[in-house]
């Protein structure tokens, strides 16, 4: 178990590196920018990143209006925290793997800035899969969506770290090379830890059950986009790791407002 010193610290590196946020200089004293052992934190990070936008959402579903506004709203500043760093990372892979002839071909599309039609589809998608899945979470329990995006951050930054410890570098250097891969131990501490915050912030309003079904499929999700970047490109890359933020957190949403 890390001390608290030492987990603070990786917690203020993971929500410099996944957020907007300001965090103070001094946690940056001497790093050298790796985050192999701060990934560790990224499933607490996520739930304080998701923290603001979720009051946003519980505060704005206590005026009785419509539930999409209120939705739209949270997701509108949840990206704006998050600089729309995943969201990026799956429109890029979306174009990349499904336009790119050839691994080469996959990595250079992935590497451009312009985005394509492919990356555009998957960005609407993203938006129009979680608004609606929020949106429904919010006929239920007044709770359940604010409490459910904030599980939905720590599943989903859980998965993305499995993600990029469980395939090589598709690149001999990018973000993903430099902030260095997960080490095993920092790999299971954050599976556990994300999956024990989604079920203490998740159990004051559905049971156990609805919770590790979303978790299970959402993980499904993770292994689906793993899979596809190994046929694909041989590897991860930021933009995966992005992609598979997106993906865990868009299933871990919708099947809980089908299940619970």
């Amino acid at each position: 178990m890390p001390n608290a010193k030492e987990f603070l610290t990786d917690l203020a590196r993971s929500l410099g590196f996944l957020s907007r946020l300001p965090v103070p200089a001094r946690f940056f004293e001497g790093h050298d920018g790796s985050v192999s052992r701060a990934v560790r934190a990224f499933p607490a990070a996520g739930v304080l990143i998701a923290a603001g936008p979720a009051l946003v959402l519980a505060l704005l579903l206590q005026m009785d209006a419509d539930p999409l506004l209120p939705v739209v709203v949270a997701l509108t500043v949840l990206t704006i925290l998050t600089g729309a760093l995943h969201e990026d990372g799956l429109a890029d892979a979306a174009d990349g793997f499904g336009g790119g002839r050839d691994r080469e071909h996959a990595l250079s599309i992935m590497k451009d800035s312009r985005a394509g039609s492919y990356g555009v589809i998957a960005l609407i998608l993203s938006l129009a899969l979680r608004t609606a899945a929020l949106a429904a979470l919010a006929e239920g329990k007044a709770a359940l969506p604010a409490l459910g995006l904030m599980a939905a951050a720590a599943i989903s930054r859980g998965l993305m770290v499995w993600h990029w410890a469980a395939l090589p570098s598709a690149r001999p250097n990018g973000v993903a090379v430099a902030a260095g891969r997960p080490a095993a131990a920092s790999r299971t501490f954050a599976l556990t830890s994300a999956a024990l915050l989604a079920l203490l912030l998740l159990l004051p309003a559905v049971s156990p059950v609805p919770v590790l079904l979303a978790g299970a499929l959402a993980a499904l999700a993770a292994l689906g986009v793993t899979r596809l970047a190994t046929r694909k490109i041989g590897g991860h890359t930021g933009d995966t790791i992005g992609a598979t933020q997106q993906a865990s957190e868009i299933v871990f949403l919708a099947s809980l407002a089908l299940i619970a």
